[in-house]
């Protein structure tokens, strides 16, 4: 920027003691007074970098720049100048925006702070000589006398007292207050003892006297009690106190104050301790409450069988894999029909892996509302949504050091399979709302009654959480294809089920078991169950007798030739809700329930309508 010589001088001729026009395009020093030469110890100023001076500090310059430009001027303390092979000053710098031919400069007033204090004081002593040489004798007198009076009992307590005057200069400081500082007396006598043990807050920020509490005592004459702050020892070390300041007065003249604190550094320390021991307890003990719900659930839930009941080739097959994949750390995918005893096989194989001694947890994926499923994995802290009151665990953090079992994985929204496969493949879980990521031991065995293929396809399954899921398949027979199995299962769930309802239990034939092995059971084992429980009521007498039809399913497989209307209509029914169940629900489109019934999309709505069914579109 090329300046006028007149316009310069003008600028610096208005100006008073250390004073710098700069360039704000280029940070180069227009010109400079002899004062602000000498400071920087730089002549000629002219042609410099303003900021090569502020070595440092050129972050808070910056601001400060900034602040200027916005309010036309500003004044700061938070910046220190560093002249030319010289020491940092700390400077209180007043700048203002001059307007030039041809642009606008930064025009800066420095003042060497220390220089300013030294005419402060010149300016008291002054004012005190000023006064009479009685008056600076009477107020020596006054704090000498009252120091003097309580020498002995200042010295005995065992909480720290120092006085200081009006000015803020310390008056005296007692034997118990020296030993928590490290300070003596004669490095305290005198002195500002607000920039020796008070200048500071813990987290480093600058604490200016003005907004001290001690100095608002005898400035808004007031008594302030103030819990929990620190002092710094003279060794650079903070200690935490506890203080009252109480104004003082020689008659009705405001002499200053006293204050009295104590440390309580290692009552504060004591007190985190206990609170983070308090909070580690509180969270262990909701993560024990959770495992216990689900332990609780998993107990007061009625199977159907504990143990894997049958002969067949299939049930051989499916111990066999069992036996070869529990005590390994494999990822295991469980499929099959609904009812075929998914949840039964994941049981057995945590249950004889090495990490029985740790909870199955059991997340049934498809009974819990999609916006809460993120929750409900993962965990949460307080405040991470409106009903979140609580810390609370995920089901990945309580299966730490055990298992977690999928049930119906293909369930899980897509964006929640996503987050999912990365907390399992880096092993690490991070609770909503929170940072801190969580460190995960858990085996995963999943099981789903899906065609995974076609989920695949369909964009509902991704196709990487699959793979990593499926490491060691395990297929689930359905009951219809394992008829030799339905014997000893009948006769298991009879018993469990007169057990639980407190009965003798009926004799089977071997009628009431051909009936059974008729039927196609397409509700698998736990349609079976259900029929011999509802069987063991109705029976009267020795015998068992079972009415298959009664539960509103297909007819039995080969019993008849012809079926009447109703029985077509229930097959109709059942057909149309498996079909839905299939494709989640969707029924036009590809891959939705018409076009796997082959029938229109229309007679399919008019159908589930009629049926008083509801789908998606």
């Amino acid at each position: 920027m090329s300046v006028d010589q007149a316009t310069l001088d003008s600028l610096l001729a208005g100006a008073f003691g250390a004073t710098v026009v700069i360039d704000l395009s280029n940070d180069r020093i227009l010109g400079a007074s002899a004062e602000a030469q000498a400071l920087l110890r730089q002549a000629p100023l002219a042609g410099h970098r303003f900021s090569t001076f502020v070595h440092g500090h050129l972050g808070q310059l910056i601001v400060f720049v900034d602040e200027v430009l916005h309010r036309g001027m500003a004044w700061t303390r938070r910046i220190q100048v560093t002249p030319r092979d010289g020491e940092a000053l700390d400077c209180e710098i007043n700048g203002k925006v001059a307007a030039l031919d041809r642009g606008a400069a930064l025009v800066l007033q420095i003042t060497d702070l220390a220089e300013l204090d030294s005419r402060a004081e010149a300016a008291r002593v002054a004012r005190l000589y000023g006064g009479g040489l009685h008056e600076w004798q009477r107020a020596q007198s006054f704090f000498s006398e009252l120091e003097q009076q309580n020498q002995l009992i200042l010295n005995a307590a065992g909480e720290g007292i120092y006085g200081v005057n009006a000015d803020g200069k310390t008056t005296f400081v007692n034997r118990a207050a020296q030993e928590m500082l490290g300070w003596t007396a004669d490095d305290l006598l005198g002195q500002d003892i607000h920039s020796k043990i008070h200048h500071h807050h813990l987290d480093g920020e600058l604490y200016p006297s003005q907004e001290c509490p001690i100095y608002q005592s005898f400035r808004f004459e007031e008594v302030n009690r103030i819990e929990d702050e620190v002092f710094w020892r003279k060794d650079g070390k903070p200690i935490r106190v506890e203080y009252v300041s109480t104004p003082i007065y020689e008659g009705k003249v405001l002499a200053g104050a006293v204050v009295i604190f104590r440390d309580i550094t290692e009552r504060w320390e004591n007190e985190q301790k206990l609170r983070e021991a308090l909070e580690e307890v509180a969270a262990l003990r909701d993560k024990l409450e959770q495992e216990n719900a689900y332990l609780q659930e998993a107990i007061n839930i009625e199977r159907a069988h504990h143990d894997i009941i049958g002969q067949s080739p299939s049930i051989r097959e499916i111990l066999a894999r069992i036996e070869m994949v529990s005590r390994t750390n494999a990822n295991v995918l469980i499929t099959g029909e609904s009812g075929t005893g998914k949840a039964m096989v994941a049981t057995a194989i945590h249950a004889d892996s090495d990490r029985r001694r740790r909870p199955l947890i059991h997340f049934k994926c498809a009974s819990v509302n999609p916006d809460m499923i993120e929750s409900e994995l993962f965990g949460h802290v307080r405040g991470a949504f409106t009903a979140a009151l609580r810390d609370k665990p995920g089901k990945l953090e309580l299966a730490h050091g055990g298992t977690l079992f999928l049930d119906e994985f293909a369930d899980i929204p897509l964006e929640q399979q996503g987050m999912l496969l990365e907390a399992l493949q880096s092993r690490r879980v991070t609770r909503m709302g929170d940072t801190r990521p969580r460190e995960l031991d858990l085996r995963v065995v999943a099981s789903t009654s899906r065609n995974l293929e076609r989920e695949v396809q369909a964009g509902r399954v991704r196709q990487d959480l699959m793979f990593f899921l499926n490491v060691f398949p395990i297929q689930c027979t359905p009951l219809r294809e394992r008829i030799d199995d339905i014997p000893p299962l009948t006769v298991h769930l009879l018993k469990l089920a007169c057990k639980r309802l407190g009965i003798p239990v009926p004799v089977i034939t071997e009628g009431i078991i051909r009936t059974l092995q008729r039927y196609d059971w397409p509700g698998n084992v736990r349609e079976l169950a259900n029929v011999i429980e509802r069987a063991a009521i109705v029976s009267r007498g020795d015998k068992l007798r079972v009415d298959i039809r009664s539960v509103g399913a297909p007819a039995v497989r080969g019993a008849a030739t012809l079926l009447t209307e109703a029985e077509v209509d229930q097959i109709r029914t059942a057909n149309t809700i498996a079909c839905l169940r299939e494709t989640g629900g969707k029924v036009s489109g590809p891959g939705g329930a018409a076009e796997l019934l082959g029938i229109r999309p229309t007679t399919l709505y008019s159908r589930i309508r009629k049926l008083g069914l509801q789908a998606e579109g």
